[in-house]
Formats: C-alpha cells, sequence, structure tokens
C-alpha cells in the first residue's frame, strides 16, 4: 500500500483551497458522514450525537417517520432539529426522502399536507401542478429545519413490474422527457425555500427487477441507455444541486460488475467525465443488503470513496446488533486515509463540493 506521511497529509491539507486552512482532516472526513438517528428520546444516544457533531465528526443527519413523535409532531420535530444544528461548528445538512405518495415521511396524520405521487403528475402531465405539490413539501421542510430532500425520482419506468420503483408509483413515466421536464418542476419548486433537490437513483433504476433494499438488482440485460436521458437534460440546465447513486448492478457500464454506488467507471468516468456533472454525489443507503450483505462495510466504504461518492449515508435502519456507529466509520475512513488506501486528495476535494452546496442554500455561518 501506499502510505503518506503524518507531516505530507498535513501540509496537503492546510495548503488547500481558500478558507480551508483551519479544516482538519476529521473535520474534512465528518462532513462526508451523514446518519440515521435511531433513538433521539435516549439520552446516550443522544448525547453521542451531539458529541460527535460538535466535535465535527458528521455533517449530516437523515430522519425518518420513526424520529417523528406521535403527539405536537411539528414543534418536537423543529426543536430536535434546532437542537443538532446548535452543536455544530459547520451547520449540518439535515434530509428527508420526502418524494410524495409512496415514500412520504411526514404523512398527514402528523398534521402535514397530503402528498402525491410521481406517476399520478406525470399521467396528469401537467407542470403547474407538480410545481405546486414541490412548493407545498419545500415549504413544509423548510419551516421545521431540513435543508436537503432525496427526491425527485428520475427513474425512468422502464419495467411495468419493478417491484420498488414503478409498482409503488415512484416515477414519472416511461418516457425520459417527460420525466425530466417534470423533475425540473420539480427542483423549481424547491429553489425558493434553500432545500436542495437531489436526482435519484444514478444511473436508473427503472428496469430492475429486483429490490436493493433485499439484495443485488442486477440491471445488465435490462438497462437502456435512455435512463441516462433525464440526468444529460438536467445536468445541461445547470439546476441539478446532488445526485445519489444507485446500488445496481450493470455490465453494460462496469464490466467488472460494481454497484453503481461504488463504481469508478459509473461515478468518476460516466457522471463527472462524460455527463459533465460537478455537484455534490451522495450514495444510497449504505445499510442495503445490495452493499452490506455482498461487501461488508469496510470494503464498501473504501471502495466508495475511492469510486467518487462525496456523502456516505448510513441510515441505521436495521437491527440494532449490525447498526455502524458513526465513531467507527470516521475512524475507518481516516484509518485508511492515513495508509493511502483511500486518495486524502478526494477527501479535500468531496469537502470542498459539500462545503459549497451548503453555502447555496445559506448554510455558511461558521462558528470556528
Amino acid at each position: 500500500m501506499k502510505k503518506i506521511s503524518i507531516t505530507a497529509l498535513s501540509m496537503l491539507f492546510f495548503y488547500g483551497a481558500i478558507g480551508e486552512p483551519k479544516d482538519s482532516l476529521d473535520i474534512m472526513i465528518g462532513q462526508m458522514i451523514q446518519i440515521g438517528i435511531t433513538d433521539f428520546g435516549d439520552a446516550s444516544v443522544r448525547n453521542e450525537l451531539r458529541n460527535l457533531i460538535k466535535t465535527g465528526k458528521v455533517g449530516g443527519v437523515i430522519l425518518f417517520e420513526k424520529n417523528l413523535q406521535k403527539e405536537d409532531t411539528k414543534v418536537a420535530l423543529k426543536k430536535m432539529i434546532e437542537e443538532l444544528q446548535k452543536e455544530a461548528n459547520i451547520p449540518l445538512f439535515v434530509a428527508i426522502d420526502e418524494e410524495g405518495g409512496y415514500v412520504n415521511r411526514l404523512k398527514p396524520k402528523y398534521g402535514f399536507p397530503k402528498t402525491v405521487s410521481a406517476a399520478y403528475l406525470g399521467a396528469m402531465d401537467d407542470l403547474d401542478s407538480t410545481k405546486f405539490y414541490s412548493t407545498q413539501t419545500a415549504q413544509t421542510l423548510s419551516s421545521l429545519g431540513f435543508n436537503i430532500n432525496y427526491a425527485p425520482s428520475v427513474d425512468v419506468a422502464i419495467n411495468p413490474n419493478n417491484p420498488v420503483i414503478v409498482k409503488n408509483k415512484r416515477s414519472y413515466s416511461k418516457d425520459p422527457k417527460t420525466v425530466a421536464r417534470h423533475a425540473n418542476a420539480y427542483i423549481e419548486g424547491h429553489k425558493p425555500f434553500n432545500v436542495a433537490t437531489v436526482l435519484k437513483h444514478f444511473p436508473g433504476h427503472g428496469s430492475s427487477q429486483v429490490d436493493t433494499h433485499l439484495g443485488v438488482a442486477d440491471v445488465s440485460n435490462s438497462w437502456q441507455k435512455k435512463e441516462l436521458e433525464p440526468y444529460i437534460t438536467l445536468i445541461k440546465t445547470g439546476s441539478v444541486q446532488a445526485i445519489m447513486t444507485a446500488h445496481i448492478i450493470n455490465q453494460n457500464l462496469d464490466e467488472d460488475l460494481f454497484p453503481a454506488t461504488l463504481s469508478k467507471r459509473i461515478i468518476t468516468d460516466l457522471l463527472r467525465r462524460e455527463l459533465g456533472y460537478e455537484g455534490v454525489i451522495f450514495s444510497d443507503d449504505m445499510h442495503m443488503a445490495a452493499i452490506i450483505k455482498n461487501y461488508g462495510f469496510k470494503e464498501a466504504v473504501v471502495l466508495a470513496l475511492n469510486a467518487g461518492i462525496d456523502c456516505l449515508i448510513f441510515s441505521n435502519n436495521i437491527f440494532t446488533d449490525d447498526i455502524i456507529s458513526a465513531k467507527a466509520l470516521h475512524h475507518h475512513i481516516k484509518t485508511q486515509v492515513l495508509m493511502g488506501t483511500i486518495d486524502a486528495k478526494s477527501i479535500t476535494q468531496s469537502y470542498r463540493r459539500l462545503i459549497k452546496l451548503k453555502s447555496a442554500l445559506g448554510l455558511n455561518s461558521l462558528k470556528y
């Protein structure tokens, strides 16, 4: 393995981009970690999370329906987010999956507005309606303190029997042009509220026959090049703030059969170099079976970061015994950087992209 001396590494980070001299390797790595919260009501969980945020070892959190209180939901949720942000020297990404329809954490039973699915909006094909629902969602998220929404899905509905995207009505259409038009309207609806939208799942999950939450999905024989069209169209507009990868295998794009999240050919060669995308790239949940059961935590992290992922998501939506702590994740990444297994320059590059997005969202009031 190629080794980098501590002195050389320190010099590398000290002489980074303007505005970065104070940002240590620990803080840069921390910005690349986004975790789910197991139980905020548990004092030990809450205190550990606060300490990780305060020391810069976590750059973001992702919330799910399990994190909502049944009573006074809005007040409690906003208070929790405010408490976490107070601990952060660099403001946190606070994320949620709020596509509408099936993927909807903030349900009417908690006092939130009704949402509709992407398939419903695509079939209606009225861009004003898509923008209306997007604006409604963004306004709700912003009022609570969220600044990242993992939506819209720009997966093209290739396979009508697709169990995770199409059957759950998460795709706007089988026509990539329709998908791109409605995704653009969705993006526009979020912009005024400083809530970043994240296109997913690159390079296309609409033709799969398997749910990657449950296992490996190989789309080599079903994937079509037109699944890239929404990304190509939207990247050209300059409106794309972030993209999330899929855990799908596609031999057409990577003959070594790495899932897209772990594939340098798909992320760096295709998305960055060929399609010209320069923004943030989030992984899909690294706890999903397609990744964790086939590669394990340690190998998957190294592969993902070397492939070009900027921010790793660990949802912690798993059995307690399988939870990977942010502390262990941070330690593993740092160790691999110091050993030379993960390229130190890629850490700096990802950090810059993440900070640039935070700044664009108005999250630039650093405390140190």
